[in-house]
């Protein structure tokens, strides 16, 4: 089988990393492509050596999961994985032996993808397992710094509604002091006649 065709050294992964169940996560397509291996060989690796994959490593995704992260990337790699099993499939039409259509994708995590490079033993798995590494951590650093940015943000909202509520009360005081007093009852002048 050949693998698509490999990322240039350029590409951005991050768009390809997604949180599932709370793990940053590649799907194991964008993964076998970027590794230049087959996603079917990919899988079959990772099988062979489950006990390296413990479930924050690696998992597979639940139709959940996938409703959740529906996405256009996303839509498209499963369907490109569809396609894939398609073509890979066809001599198996004949034999009526054809996989199902609802195989879900696995995905790994950051120490799941470097784990796989390590299986497959290739030179270009092992330097493109650095690329995605990176990948990881420039996500992580980009997630920090947008908490961090969040918390400020929050802090100078908290101190605006503070003097809101300050001017607020200053505009009460003073409103009062703006109004013209009120008009007493003027005396009259001249003579006046009481009714009796």
């Amino acid at each position: 089988m050949r693998a698509g065709k490999p990322p240039p050294s350029h590409e951005v992964l991050e768009p390809l990393i997604f949180t599932i169940r709370g793990h940053r996560v590649m799907l194991d397509a964008d993964l076998a492509r970027i590794y230049g291996v087959g996603t079917k060989v990919l899988n079959q690796a990772v099988k062979r050596n489950s006990s390296r994959f413990p479930k924050d490593f690696a998992f597979q995704m639940v139709p959940e999961d996938v409703r959740c992260l529906r996405t256009p990337v996303l839509t498209s790699n499963l369907k490109s994985n569809e396609d894939q099993k398609d073509r890979e499939n066809r001599s198996q039409i004949v034999t009526g032996s054809r996989r199902s259509r609802s195989f879900l994708p696995w995905v790994f995590t950051e120490h799941g993808a470097l784990m796989v490079a390590n299986l497959l033993r290739s030179e270009r798995a092992v330097q493109m397992s650095v690329f995605v590494i990176r990948a990881f951590v420039r996500m992580r650093e980009q997630i920090a710094a947008n908490a961090a940015i969040l918390k400020r943000l929050a802090e100078i909202d908290k101190t605006l509604l503070q003097h809101d509520a300050a001017l607020r009360d200053v505009y009460a005081k003073l409103l009062p002091l703006l109004q013209p007093p009120a008009a007493s009852p003027k005396r009259r002048i001249g003579f006046i006649a009481e009714d009796r």
